[in-house]
């Protein structure tokens, strides 16, 4: 499975902003799908992970400002993320496990000024 990010930017603090991650195979079958970012000098975090039936969790730092989603005929992942802080500010990477196997997005930066 090929993942490809898009949406990135530089964003003022408060404003918004929505990620994508457009899979080269069905989604229908992937169970477990997530958003990671990874800030220069910190590790790789989680942030928000959706199962094929849409039950979704999220990091306490993004809980009711970030809003992930799949959309399993377009093969797509959202991260809407809303109030951006500049605490936000990292790469931001999707992930798909399927098969026992974890597949990664090259990733796409996020810039929040305050």
């Amino acid at each position: 499975v090929q993942l490809v990010e898009s949406g990135g930017g530089l964003v003022q603090a408060g404003e918004s902003l929505r990620l994508s991650c457009a899979a080269s195979e069905s989604i229908f079958i992937i169970n477990l799908m997530a958003w990671y970012r990874q800030a220069p000098g910190k590790q790789r975090e989680l942030v928000a992970t959706i199962t094929g039936g849409s039950s979704t969790n999220y990091a306490d730092s993004v809980k009711g400002r970030f809003t992930i989603s799949r959309d399993s005929p377009k093969n797509t992942m959202y991260l809407q993320m809303n109030n951006l802080k500049p605490e936000d500010t990292a790469v931001y990477y999707c992930r798909a496990d399927q098969r026992g196997f974890a597949y990664w997005g090259q990733g796409t930066q996020v810039t929040v000024s305050s």
